[in-house]
């Protein structure tokens, strides 16, 4: 398949810059597949599309502030503290970096995008506010590189630095400096597990009355956690003669599912996953020893063709053309009736992507 058939013409202005004050506030295209049809309907009616033997599967990955801005050693800067709040701004030599996941146990070494990376050679540091510092050891397939951080803290505890001195890893079409409220509604109200770089956002919707309306249509919920990375947000490369999506290759990512969790989804009727990231979850599971208590990686891959045996319907927010995530909208709906109900939703002005509406596919 061409990678140009997933493509799509979206207006600038629809792209979501902020969150709806009220999360359940989103419309909600419902997608049906044996119809061949769509319906514009609200976020609040989701439970209306749920009954007994439902179960409803939530991504709890939690995001933490893993975009954090330093300046190259050696490179002169301004002096980095408390008393120079502007140094974002006006540094010299400024780096940025999103880290996407540790790759030890302590948490001590990290893979993670490095901007600009081209200029950053193993052996050079990174040096951030209040002491924190951060050494490229390795260069990865992907284009990632691997930082060692050492921290003058008195905790010594990184996660802490990262609360302290992070920022929200808004996606780059959000073309605004995230804010202090980003902190709360770039989560969904039910994370966790730490451990994402970018939201679930199709969880995003979700407010504690919303699920307990799902409950007492008679759906059961059942928790996954995939923490994001660049599995899910990396740009589709293919590797194959011409520009072909079957030679495109995920970066993996971590998942896990609890035995409670698996209990829930084995005795359902239908699995609803709640964003792609569920949906990936739950089919690699399938994939490796079924629905049950599991804990790895996974880079699949998921585009048309493909067979789902766990997923029934899935909740979704409106993707990026050529991505990863758009192929995996249209495995599941078919791809012309996805396409078309993509080019529905620019012609209703749907609010696009992460901070945007949604789509029901049942």
């Amino acid at each position: 398949m061409d990678l140009a058939e997933f493509d799509y013409t979206l207006p600038e202005e629809l792209i979501a810059q902020t969150p709806l004050a009220d999360r359940a506030a989103s419309r909600m295209l419902v997608v049906n597949r044996a119809r061949q049809s769509w319906e514009d309907r609200q976020f609040r009616d989701l439970p209306a599309f749920l009954g007994d033997g439902d179960c409803l599967v939530l991504n709890d990955s939690r995001v933490f502030p893993a975009r954090l801005f330093g300046h190259r050693a050696g490179v002169h800067a301004l002096p980095i503290g408390k008393k120079n709040p502007a140094r974002q701004e006006y540094l010299t030599g400024e780096v940025e970096v999103l880290l996407l996941r540790p790759v030890d146990s302590a948490a001590r070494e990290w893979e993670a995008l490095v901007h600009p990376g081209k200029k950053m050679r193993v052996g050079e540091k990174v040096l951030f506010a209040e002491g924190l510092e951060a050494e490229v050891i390795a260069r990865r397939e992907f284009g990632e590189r691997t930082l060692r951080f050492q921290t003058h803290a008195h905790t010594g505890d990184l996660y802490e630095e990262f609360e302290r001195i992070g920022h929200v890893p808004l996606p780059p079409y959000i073309k605004r400096r995230d804010e202090a409220g980003d902190r709360e509604r770039y989560q969904t109200v039910f994370a966790r597990e730490r451990g994402s770089a970018a939201a679930p956002t199709a969880g995003l919707h979700f407010t504690p009355q919303v699920l307990d309306a799902c409950r007492a249509r008679g759906a059961d919920l059942a928790f996954v956690t995939l923490h994001v990375g660049l599995g899910t947000f990396q740009p589709i490369h293919c590797q194959s003669q011409g520009d072909q999506v079957e030679g495109h290759r995920l970066h993996s990512e971590h998942y896990s599912i609890t035995p409670d969790n698996a209990v829930r989804m084995t005795a359902a009727r239908r699995l609803v996953a709640v964003g792609t990231t569920s949906v990936r979850t739950i089919e690699s599971a399938m994939r490796a020893d079924g629905l049950r208590e599991a804990s790895g990686e996974t880079d699949l891959f998921i585009y048309p063709s493909f067979e789902f045996r766990a997923t029934g319907a899935i909740l979704t927010n409106f993707h990026l053309p050529r991505t990863s995530l758009l192929l995996l909208v249209c495995a599941f709906a078919g791809k012309d009736l996805a396409m078309a109900a993509y080019r529905h939703a620019v012609d209703e002005r749907y609010r696009f992507y992460s901070y945007g509406d949604c789509m029901l596919i049942i």
